[in-house]
């Protein structure tokens, strides 16, 4: 790993992956359950998160994942995912999720998004630095200052809840 004070851009460990869906992924109803859809955005993020922090990271939280559209049996899955934000040793990764049918050219359709949380792990498990951040565009800086706000949520939820549970 490169040392903890330097800093890489998004695109440094920015990815795309993409997968045909199969019947063996269905729900009840034939449509690909949303589970599939979470561990296909789940292996993007957990991708970008080793590539950012050089080595390996680990999943600590999913902050959010909205189901907009549902995947059907045959569709091109596309992921594309990279870093929002870095800190000492968690990252928020955003993942954006579109479909396009296996038989047709028509344009892709945004079916789901979702915002992980990975923390980078030593070889005992422990937390290890990660590089700082550098955004590259607006669209980065962007991205960075929302991924800050919904840090402070779960953190504030968190302190909230710990709060309930002392009194």
């Amino acid at each position: 790993m490169t040392g903890p004070l330097e800093t890489r851009t998004p695109s440094f460990s920015r990815i795309e992956l993409a997968e045909v869906t199969s019947r063996s992924q269905t729900n009840l109803l034939g449509n690909i359950h949303g589970g599939e859809i979470l561990k296909l955005a789940d292996s993007a993020a957990g991708v970008v998160a080793q590539r950012h922090s050089g080595g390996p990271a680990v999943t600590a939280a999913l902050d959010e994942m909205a189901f907009l559209e549902p995947v059907r049996v045959g569709d091109i899955v596309r992921t594309f995912a990279q870093i929002n934000w870095a800190g000492r040793s968690s990252m928020e990764i955003g993942v954006r999720i579109e479909t396009q049918p296996w038989d047709d050219t028509a344009e892709s359709l945004h079916v789901a998004s979702a915002y992980f949380v990975f923390v980078a792990i030593d070889g005992a498990g422990d937390a290890r630095p990660v590089p700082g951040l550098r955004a590259e565009t607006a669209e980065d800086e962007r991205r960075m200052r929302e991924a800050e706000i919904r840090r402070a949520h779960r953190l504030a939820k968190r302190a909230e809840i710990e709060a309930g549970r002392r009194s």
